[in-house]
């Protein structure tokens, strides 16, 4: 039976094999962290009032920065996006292609490679910060800023060219923000406890 100082060690060799691993290794982790995405993208809550649903992306998106770091994370999400653009249908709803990135949803999809790269930096750098407590606030800006951002500016944006005007800062955040504050925080607390359950110390 392991005990907790066994499983301390044998998270700490998994993480040390992920740094010691060939190219060939970390392409196919990048991949399939890019797989993973697209398969969270297929948890889908369709609002009737705005065209952005809620989806299980950001779970992934998180994760990706937690386990592959700065460098691989936001690379697995770049890839993501590259290969849903080139037609791979791994979007939500099983889309993909040019148009998808040119939605309302393109901002969202393109803070990804941010909100992994953010993540990816805190938690190599600041080890202690592998834990609830610490990785929260980081979850938090990663999620409400990295991804809303450029999310937010691309929906208006994509009004703007589709219906003529710009939605006010209330309209923008109904159909932007404020719906998804809630699934998001349970997204960013699961991430969070993955990160204490999973990562070294």
């Amino acid at each position: 039976m392991m005990n907790m100082n066994s499983y301390y060690e044998k998270r700490k060799l998994v993480f040390e094999r992920i740094d010691r691993s060939s190219n060939m290794e970390k392409g196919l982790m990048v991949f399939l962290m890019a797989c993973f995405t697209g398969i969270m993208a297929q948890i889908i809550i369709p609002l009737p009032w705005t065209p952005v649903p809620i989806t299980g992306q950001t779970f992934a998106v998180l994760v990706s920065g937690l386990i592959l770091g700065r460098k691989l994370g936001p690379l697995s999400q770049l890839l993501y996006i590259i290969v849903g653009v080139l037609g791979i249908p791994w979007f939500a709803d099983m889309s993909g292609g040019l148009n998808i990135l040119l939605s309302a949803n393109g901002g969202y999809i393109l803070g990804f490679v941010f909100a992994s790269l953010f993540i990816g930096h805190i938690s190599e750098k600041y080890s202690k910060s592998r834990n609830i407590r610490a990785m929260l606030p980081a979850m938090l800006i990663a999620n409400y800023i990295c991804i809303y951002i450029p999310g937010l500016i691309v929906l208006a944006t994509w009004q703007y060219f589709n219906l003529g005007n710009f939605p006010s800062l209330n309209a923008l955040l109904v159909m932007g923000f404020i719906p998804f504050i809630i699934g998001d925080l349970f997204k960013i607390i699961g991430a969070s406890i993955f990160s204490k359950i999973f990562l070294p110390k």
